[in-house]
């Protein structure tokens, strides 16, 4: 998909999602190597925004898994439509279960989840694999098993094997381990909280009409907020709608009032709210 780790930037940054040279390089290299990517970091950086990003620039249908607590194979690969079989069923009751048998586990019947979905037919694919950590231990056995051959198995059908291998994003909050095997078979990339300087372009691109003088306030402040001691720190996605809120307020600079009355916006804590006021040093913004 990429001839270079500048042209991963260039056309990531056409996609609206600007990549330090850490992110275009381990990008480039996963799709080189044909690897899964293994992102992690903690919420609102840019981890599943980056998957979005990689599916627009390079034309691909992006394909979703939502892992979740509980989440089983049944969500994840394949399931029959039992309803639909239980028709069938009824409505040639004259038939042999041999007959029957034979037509119900059909593709007619099958429906297909995003790790099938993923790796059947032609056309180019992202899976992301989103917030992977919070999916249970046994579901890592599943993903395992794909993303070495990508292929399935479904017993009724025979094998289904990949005749173009998705590129594939894995996030993960690092809510817990991820198992070492896992880990072995992805190129591992950690985005963390963005370079001052970073962070403002991202600001100026994701809100336009927003002074750089405004952009350059809100970005300090929240590095500020960051360096406090606080149950959740402001992420990327909260610095740029902490600058939308100040737009639509028409604010053109941050005073401490502004300030005090729209730090809910990107803290979501009263408790973190109440020490980020009594510690914030407004004079130096």
């Amino acid at each position: 998909m990429f001839t270079s780790v500048d042209d991963v930037s260039a056309r990531l940054a056409e996609a609206g999602y600007l990549a330090s040279p850490a992110i275009a390089t381990t990008v480039f290299l996963a799709d080189r190597l044909g690897k899964p990517l293994l992102v992690e970091g903690p919420a609102g950086v840019g981890k599943t925004e980056l998957a979005k990003a990689v599916a627009a620039v390079a034309g691909a249908e992006l394909v979703r898994l939502q892992c979740h607590e509980g989440i089983d194979e049944s969500r994840a690969l394949y399931e029959w439509n039992h309803a639909k079989q239980l028709l069938r069923i009824s409505a040639g009751r004259d038939e042999t279960w041999d007959e029957a048998r034979t037509d119900i586990f059909g593709e007619e019947f099958l429906l297909p989840r995003p790790l099938l979905t993923a790796i059947r037919g032609d056309a180019r694919k992202v899976l992301l694999i989103d917030e992977t950590d919070k999916a249970d231990v046994e579901v890592e056995g599943l993903l395992l098993e794909v993303l070495s051959d990508f292929q399935v198995t479904v017993p009724e059908l025979g094998t289904v094997t990949a005749t173009q291998r998705p590129f594939v994003v894995l996030t993960s909050n690092a809510s817990r381990e991820l198992s070492e095997a896992l880990r072995r078979r992805c190129l591992f990339l950690h985005i963390g909280f963005p370079e001052e300087e970073l962070e403002r372009r991202i600001v100026r691109l994701k809100v336009p009409g927003v002074e750089e003088a405004l952009a350059a306030s809100v970005v300090r402040v929240v590095g500020a907020l960051r360096a406090i001691d606080l149950r959740k720190a402001p992420s990327v996605a909260e610095t740029v709608d902490w600058a939308r809120t100040l737009l639509a307020l028409g604010a053109d600079t941050l005073d401490e009032t502004v300030v005090r009355e729209t730090l809910g916006v990107v803290l979501k804590h009263q408790d973190d709210i109440l020490k980020a006021a009594a510690k914030l040093e407004l004079d130096a913004v």
